[in-house]
C-alpha cells in the first residue's frame, strides 16, 4: 500500500513543480523598479533604476510621474549593470521606459549626470563635454561597485553601455572610435548648410532666407576659433563589453577606427532625424563597421524617436527637432526596448 502511494507521488511530480512554479510566479511577477541616486566621484549624480522587493508608488520627476520604487530595497537580478548615457540636455527620466525593460530583464541600470551637459545644465554641451563624457562612465561603474547595497548583487567584469545622440558619441567612443574636435570643425566647414544643427544645436535656425548665409557665416568663425585641436581623442574601459549607440553624433569621427570595433555594437537609427542627418552620422558607422547590428530603424522617427516618455511642452526650434514627424508610431518603442535589453542579455549573460 505505501509503495502504491509512493508510486503515485512519483508520478504526480512534474505536477508538483508546475505547481510550486505557479505558486512562485506572483512574487517574481510584483517585483518592482527601485530608483535611487548616488554619488560619483569627481562627478554629478548617478541615478539608479534596479529590481526591486518595495511597492512602487507614483514619483514625480520634472514633468513626468512615474511608478518606481523610490529608495526601494534592492533583489538580485541577473548580476549585470548597463550604464545609459542621456544626449545633451538629457536626464535619466526620458529613459525610464527603457530602463525598465532592462530592469525587467535583470539587469540594474545606472544613468550619469554629465557635467555641464544635463537638463541643469548646457554650458560645455558639445565636445568639451564629449571629452569627458566616458570618464564619467567609468565613474558610475566605480560608483555603483563602491555602494554597499549594489556591490554584491552585480560582476562588474562586463557592463552594457546605451547611449544616445551624445551619449551615442559616448558609446561610440568608448567602442574604440578615435575622434578630435578638428574634425568636428571640419564636418562643418565641409557641410555647414546640410547639417546645420548637428554644428550648432538649437543656437540659431535656418529660415531658407536671405539671412541664411550670414548665420552659416558666423556660426564658422565660431566654430574655427573654438574647435582647432586635431589630437585624436580616445578612451577605453575593459568593463565595457556591450554597446547600443542610438541616433549618434558621429560625423568626428575616424571611421576607420570604428571598423572593427573591441566589443559587440549595436545602431538604433531613425530616418526623419533632423538634428543628426542619418547620412553624415549613424548610416556612416554602419558602412565602415560590416560587423556592427543595426538593431532598428525608424523609418518615420525623428531625432527623439527613443525618448520615452517623451518630454511634453517643447516649441520652437527644439520642437521642430525634436518632436515625432507626422507617420511615427511611439506603440513601436516597447519592442525596441525589448529588442535592446535581449542584445545586452545576448552578450553580457552566461
Amino acid at each position: 500500500m505505501g509503495s502504491r502511494r509512493l508510486d503515485a507521488s512519483l508520478r504526480n511530480l512534474p505536477a508538483v513543480f508546475l505547481l510550486a512554479a505557479a505558486l512562485a510566479l506572483p512574487a517574481a511577477a510584483q517585483a518592482a523598479v527601485g530608483v535611487t541616486e548616488i554619488a560619483a566621484k569627481d562627478g554629478g549624480p548617478v541615478t539608479l533604476f534596479y529590481p526591486s522587493s518595495s511597492e512602487a508608488q507614483p514619483l514625480k520627476r520634472g514633468p513626468f510621474t512615474l511608478n518606481f520604487a523610490s529608495q526601494g530595497a534592492p533583489l538580485r537580478g541577473n548580476g549585470r549593470l548597463i550604464v545609459v548615457s542621456p544626449g545633451s540636455g538629457g536626464s535619466p527620466w526620458v529613459h525610464s521606459d527603457l530602463a525598465r525593460a532592462l530592469v525587467e530583464a535583470g539587469f540594474v541600470v545606472a544613468s550619469p549626470e554629465h557635467r555641464g551637459d544635463n537638463y541643469k545644465d548646457l554650458s560645455a554641451a558639445g565636445p568639451e563635454s564629449w571629452k569627458r563624457r566616458p570618464a564619467e562612465v567609468s565613474r558610475a561603474v566605480d560608483a555603483v561597485g563602491q555602494d554597499a547595497r549594489f556591490a554584491p548583487l552585480l560582476a562588474l567584469d562586463k557592463v552594457g553601455l546605451y547611449g544616445m545622440s551624445a551619449g551615442g558619441h559616448t558609446a561610440l567612443a568608448l567602442a574604440g572610435g578615435r575622434w578630435s574636435p578638428a574634425r568636428f570643425r571640419d564636418h562643418c566647414e565641409a557641410h555647414i548648410a546640410e547639417d546645420f544643427y548637428s554644428c550648432v544645436g538649437l543656437a540659431a535656425r535656418l529660415n531658407g532666407d536671405f539671412l541664411d548665409g550670414m548665420k552659416e557665416t558666423i556660426a564658422l568663425t565660431v566654430i574655427r576659433w573654438r574647435f582647432e585641436d586635431a589630437t585624436w581623442q580616445t578612451y577605453a574601459d575593459p568593463r565595457i563589453a556591450a554597446i547600443v549607440a542610438a541616433v549618434p553624433y558621429a560625423a568626428d569621427f575616424d571611421m576607420d577606427s570604428l571598423a572593427a570595433p573591441r566589443v559587440p555594437l549595436a545602431l538604433v537609427t531613425a530616418r526623419q532625424d533632423k538634428w543628426l542627418l542619418p547620412r553624415f552620422h549613424s548610416d556612416r558607422v554602419l558602412q565602415a563597421c560590416a560587423a556592427c547590428e543595426r538593431l532598428g530603424d525608424f523609418p518615420n522617427g525623428g531625432h527623439g524617436a527613443l525618448l520615452s516618455p517623451f518630454p511634453p511642452g517643447r516649441s520652437g526650434l527644439a520642437a521642430e527637432l525634436m518632436n515625432d514627424p507626422p507617420g511615427f508610431d511611439r506603440s513601436a518603442l516597447p519592442e525596441m526596448d525589448r529588442r535592446i535589453a535581449a542584445f545586452f542579455r545576448r552578450h553580457l549573460l552566461p
